[in-house]
């Protein structure tokens, strides 16, 4: 008879227990969304955490010199402020905000988040002040265009996003 194993067994319950009070507990605070942000002594980034539901997404970038905190694959989509394709007020964003060039939507990131889309639109940033349907993946972005045609026009693309 091995006496390690049997003298670990306890600890390993004890573990799996606390893990599972851990994620039950986690899971039933209904959490919408949270970012931290951790830096070094110097005031450097170190890491980014995300968090949304009952998910946690660890971001890190160690050492990055350009702002550029995340790199995610994403699919991007298109929508304008025609009443099929949003709620009953299609000029205001979730956040409340007027609908505008540079608005996206998205259910991972908080309001306020500056993404860019660089192999379709360079430099330009974007803003997250806007929710799809909850049935739409984390990884999907939905880019406002002033008209239906222009949406409609876009269609649908896979992509990067970089998260500042």
């Amino acid at each position: 008879m091995n006496t390690n194993s049997k003298s670990s067994d306890p600890y390993k319950r004890i573990l799996i227990v606390l893990t599972a009070i851990f994620l039950i507990t986690f899971s039933a605070l209904q959490v919408e969304s949270f970012v931290k942000l951790d830096k070094d002594d110097n005031q450097n980034f170190k890491s980014l955490t995300i968090a949304t539901g009952n998910s946690l997404l660890p971001i890190i970038n160690y050492g990055n010199t350009d702002n550029t905190t995340k790199k995610m694959d994403v699919l991007i989509t298109a929508y304008s402020s025609t009443v099929s394709q949003t709620d009953s007020t299609p000029f205001t964003t979730a956040s409340n905000k007027q609908v505008t060039d540079g608005i996206v939507a998205n259910n991972l990131l908080p309001f306020g988040t500056k993404i860019k889309f660089p192999e379709l639109y360079g430099d330009k940033v974007f803003v997250v002040e806007d929710r799809m349907h909850q049935r739409k993946s984390d990884n999907q972005f939905d880019i406002w265009f002033n008209s239906y045609e222009d949406a409609v026009k876009f269609g649908v693309q896979k992509t990067y996003v970089e998260v500042l």
